[in-house]
């Protein structure tokens, strides 16, 4: 009678705690979506200046750099959006010596926020100092901003969707269950613009090449709500 006892008891805790990890609810998964593409108003140039010889004469990376420099300031860009990347220069007297026609080269990172800028700064540094030109990176100053934004744009659109569906069968939409954001963002590629300097004349800035592409956020949320009577 005792071992009958254990075995019901055993059997009715197994069926409760069975009972109480299955859920029993109805429910109902959709997707919702939501994207918007945006124009870049943060772009990270590198420009890369080197010495020449102009006859006889050195045109010196410090005339080079202090053209730069002035451009940059006349721009109205701040200090911290202006740094030295990298220096490729023999400072020891004894090397200089030895390889006298080294042209040394160096190479600045400038933060434009205002993309007119580019044109305006390359024009009053002389081109046949500009070695190369680089766009190292994109991005977006309100970008977390407008991330919030759409991430909460592709829930609503979820629920409308689950809405919808439901109130075809005579149902109405529960509580959210599940959410689940998805992100599939797209910036574009950095590129880089060369400019030859035996091409360049002294007199005409090199011509810009810089293709703003625009950036394109997009986002996914898969969200499973309670359907209720």
């Amino acid at each position: 009678m005792k071992k009958i006892i254990t075995l019901v008891a055993l059997v009715t805790l197994t069926y409760t705690a069975f009972a109480q990890t299955v859920d029993l609810r109805r429910k109902i998964e959709v997707t919702g979506t939501s994207e918007q593409e945006v124009t870049p108003d943060i772009i990270n140039v590198s420009i890369s200046l080197q010495e020449y010889m102009d006859g006889k004469k050195k045109v010196t990376i410090d005339q080079l750099e202090q053209q730069l420099e002035n451009a940059v300031k006349d721009a109205g860009i701040v200090k911290e959006d202006f740094t030295i990347n990298n220096i490729s220069a023999w400072n020891n007297t004894y090397q200089k010596k030895k390889a006298p026609d080294f042209l040394a080269s160096k190479q600045y990172s400038i933060k434009f926020r205002d993309l007119n800028k580019f044109d305006q700064i390359l024009s009053k540094v002389d081109p046949k100092g500009i070695q190369s030109t680089n766009i190292d990176s994109y991005d977006y100053s309100k970008i977390d901003q407008l991330k919030n934004e759409l991430k909460l744009k592709a829930l609503l659109d979820a629920k409308s969707k689950a809405t919808f569906l439901l109130n075809g069968i005579g149902n109405k939409l529960g509580d959210a269950l599940n959410i689940t954001v998805n992100e599939n963002n797209n910036f574009p590629q950095p590129r880089q613009v060369m400019f030859m300097a035996k091409a360049a004349s002294a007199d005409v800035a090199p011509e810009s090449d810089i293709d703003f592409k625009k950036i394109k956020l997009s986002f996914t949320v898969d969200a499973v709500f309670e359907i209720v009577k």
